[in-house]
């Protein structure tokens, strides 16, 4: 074949593309046109710049892993069609980046669960309840550490950072033996190789790794997992040695600890490992890449000082004081990955403001030294713009999902070069200008009743000892009562009923009869298994947060804007755009409903303003503890509505309460102020015997204890099964805690069904903290991911596990 060069003046656009695909395909008639352009594109070296992206989500823009998954573990597709789902997403990726002109393409950031869980694989670090022999780990023992099995749970999972991700905690212990056994890193290379495509292989950090470890069940607390780093590094230098071996030019090491407030010794673990990977490394391009917050200036110094490495990333969007530590010194010859478009938020760049920045530090790393990047994984934001139907041509002017973020990264570093694409930043200008001026963003009522919340602490006016008194006397529960989170199962029948009433196939008429015919299917179903607190189920509601954000003003909703919380969890999180306010009641017509048909108490199901805040897609012009006000004067307004209806018992979640917290201490307590005094906001002026709850759910909740305590919340239910009970702890040292509370008696993630006994125990060990009269037994958290047969006997057995506890209360009496 005749040697065609193929090297334009700049960066081609996508209609280009679309075109030289066309021409290929004339060319080459016995050639599929995609084949022939992906020989072109790698084998004649269609130009690119230096730009970069630190991850991108896996689940597919229709959701494709996660129905893939979930037909899996149903046993009604096999482990072969799983993987060909798998290999499918991450081809078009892969290309995704490459056609759009993306240098350094990641690979090794897809997951079949979770890419800590996928590290934890890697080196062998298997808790032995799982029964792991040694060899190369395969779905059966992956996915029994991620959801667990019947013989034995999950392990723990808990928030990545202050994100809705959730990551599984690696388990370890002084004894425990790392061997390399999961060659995904490696066989991801090699797969987009054997493409054309020469990726960046991405792994997390070692240190970060024992970082975001626990010590195992039966090890002391006190352990330190950074003891074991000349354990785990020999396994790193095998993979770096197959990744060389295999062509790697480039490798890619998270170590996002490195924003968090670190004590010395823990820095020195740094210096400590990559100079042990020193001689490994050689040869190759290394990055350390950090995200979501400024990075101290002592690890800064650390990390500028690290043995081995190239180049350093930086969130330069949530991190934007480290812009200052740069310009005060970089190291001379390394490169820096700056990350300007913004991996966690859906609104399209500033890409005048961004090119400023580059430009600026241009000229302290020089000209050559400079790559555009997104300040962390896109894992976080929604997959591709163009899927949506939804939205107006407006508001998709002011939006960029992960793949217009991947155009964005390649249009500055185009611009950088000197090849700036002036219609492509006039089109960027003129929706920024169409946003800040549009009339849909104000409402100046909104603002005024925000403004005047100033000057109050919204405390309700009775202590809580006294409020549960005046509670008990109209509700007349039993000791350690029971009661559920919320959700219950969501059948294929309902979301069926839902589906079709939004395409109008069904009438209002219909719609309300099928949903009152499953709230009372779980009313009756919870009278049966002798629950004392009832929830309606939530068969209404397709999400906690997208729920009520369709019933408030100021938000938009995507068709396909899903993102991954865990596994085949996806959210599909509201855009809170304008200022919020509840038009008319939310909850009151199901909830009422619902009373009606049983003489227990039914809770009121409400979500938090804190919550709906961190698990919106939130708008980037003004605070965020404007809008989460706004939003609290929203349910303000529900919960009144909801008393007034004979609703005595509301909970009001606040799940997303910790993650909300910034990674730096120095600016944590001004968040806790404001997210706690958001939801006394909401209930401050409700009478005494009108019961509040709230509801937190996998975080690390021991470091802000108080401040739950301060949320002056009558009851209070919290994950603590899938974390060894951890919460526990905190009470063992001494907190006091005076309201009611429930820790999670069994773990609803996972399919296994907890035994009376197990249960019984649980509660036993809360007794030993807690006093017996503000003990409630509750699950972990809503059970609308599980299946009726598994959550009928979970509770039959949580109710009765109650009562055997109740009996041995009063025989010690």
């Amino acid at each position: 074949m005749k040697h065609i060069s193929v090297l334009p003046s700049r960066t081609p656009s996508s209609a280009t593309l679309f075109c030289f695909r066309r021409s290929l395909s004339l060319l080459f008639p016995s050639t599929s046109a995609s084949n022939a352009f992906t020989f072109f594109r790698f084998n004649f070296r269609l130009r690119t710049m230096a730009s970069h992206i630190v991850g991108y989500p896996r689940i597919g823009p229709k959701r494709e892993l996660k129905f893939a998954l979930e037909s899996f573990w149903d046993g009604k597709s096999s482990a072969e069609n799983l993987q060909k789902v798998a290999g499918d997403l991450r081809l078009s990726i892969w290309k995704e980046m490459a056609d759009a002109g993306i240098k350094y393409i990641p690979s090794n950031t897809f997951s079949y669960y979770d890419q800590v869980l996928d590290t934890t694989a890697m080196i062998g670090a298997v808790p032995p309840r799982y029964g792991w022999n040694g060899g190369e780990i395969g779905f059966d023992i992956y996915f029994s550490m991620a959801r667990g099995n019947a013989a034995v749970p999950a392990m723990e999972m808990t928030k990545w950072f202050d994100t809705n991700y959730h990551y599984i905690v690696p388990e370890l212990g002084p004894d425990v033996k790392f061997s390399y056994a999961s060659h995904n890193a490696v066989n991801e290379y090699k797969e987009a190789k054997a493409l054309g495509i020469q990726t960046v292989p991405v792994l997390v950090g070692p240190v970060s790794y024992l970082l975001l470890s626990k010590p195992a069940k039966g090890v002391e607390k006190s352990f330190f997992v950074l003891s074991l780093i000349d354990k785990i590094i020999p396994v790193y230098k095998e993979v770096v040695a197959e990744l060389k071996a295999a062509g790697a030019t480039w490798i890619q090491f998270d170590e996002p600890t490195l924003v968090m407030d670190l004590e010395s010794h823990k820095l020195q673990a740094f210096s400590h490992a990559y100079s042990e990977l020193e001689s490994s490394l050689s040869g190759l391009n290394v990055l350390i890449e950090t995200y979501f917050a400024d990075i101290p200036s002592e690890a800064y110094k650390t990390m500028t000082e690290l043995k081995g490495v190239t180049a350093l990333g930086f969130d330069l969007v949530r991190g934007s004081k480290t812009l200052g530590l740069i310009k005060g010194a970089f190291p001379s010859g390394k490169y820096l990955f700056a990350g300007v478009v913004d991996g966690r938020n859906i609104w399209a760049n500033d890409l005048a403001a961004s090119l400023d920045i580059l430009h600026a530090l241009e000229g302290i790393v020089g000209k050559d030294k400079i790559v555009v990047s997104t300040s962390c994984s896109l894992l976080h934001t929604a997959v591709d713009l163009a899927n949506e139907t939804k939205l107006d041509k407006e508001m998709k002017s002011w939006l960029a999902f992960s793949a217009q973020k991947v155009i964005e990264v390649n249009a500055l570093a185009n611009a950088l070069s000197g090849q700036k694409d002036e219609a492509f930043f006039s089109a960027n200008a003129t929706a920024h200008a169409s946003r800040k001026s549009s009339p849909r963003v104000t409402n100046e009522a909104v603002q005024k009743a925000a403004a005047d919340l100033k000057g109050s602490d919204h405390r309700r006016a009775t202590n809580v000892s006294a409020r549960l008194d005046a509670q008990q006397k109209k509700l007349n529960l039993p000791i350690l009562p029971t009661t559920t989170i919320g959700s219950f199962p969501q059948t294929m029948e309902i979301r069926k009923v839902r589906r079709e009433y939004k395409a109008k196939k069904i009438s209002e008429e219909e719609y309300v009869k099928a949903i009152k015919e499953e709230i009372n299917k779980v009313v009756k179903m919870q009278e049966e298994l002798d629950i004392d607190v009832l929830v309606h189920g939530e068969p209404e509601r397709n999400d906690m947060v997208e729920y009520f954000g369709e019933q408030l003003s100021g938000f938009a909703f995507t068709a396909n804007g899903w993102v991954q919380s865990y596994g085949s969890r996806c959210v599909k999180p509201p855009i809170i755009y304008g200022d919020v306010s509840r038009p008319k009641a939310m909850t009151v017509f199901w909830s009422s409903m619902a009373q009606s048909m049983t003489n227990r108490p039914m809770k009121g199901m409400l979500t938090g303003p804190v919550t709906i805040l961190n698990w919106s897609f939130v708008r980037n012009d003004q605070p965020r503890f404007e809008t989460c006000y706004q939003i609290a004067l929203a349910i303000k307004d529900e919960v009144e509505d909801l008393e007034k209806a004979g609703i005595n018992v509301i909970q009001i979640d606040e799940a997303a309460l910790r993650e909300g917290l910034p990674l730096r201490k120095s600016e944590q307590a001004f968040y806790l102020d404001w997210a706690v005094h958001s939801f006394r906001i909401t209930n401050c002026g409700v009478k005494d015997t009108t019961q509040i709850h709230t509801h937190m759910c996998y975080s690390n909740f021991n470091d802000i204890i108080h401040s739950i305590i301060n949320m002056d919340a009558d009851g209070i239910s919290i994950e603590n099964s899938r974390s060894d009970e951890k919460l526990l702890s905190v009470f063992r040292e001494g907190v006091k805690y005076g309201a009611g509370i429930g820790p999670g008696v069994y773990d609803i993630h996972s399919p296994r069904i907890p035994s009376t006994e197990e249960i019984a125990d649980r509660i036993n060990k809360m007794l030993a903290v807690l006093d017996s009269n503000i003990l409630w037994v509750n699950p972990d958290c809503g059970l609308k991911t599980r299946k009726y047969s598994e959550v009928k006997p979970a509770l039959s057995n949580m109710v009765a596990a109650a009562k055997f506890m109740r009996t041995q209360l009063a025989s010690t009496k």
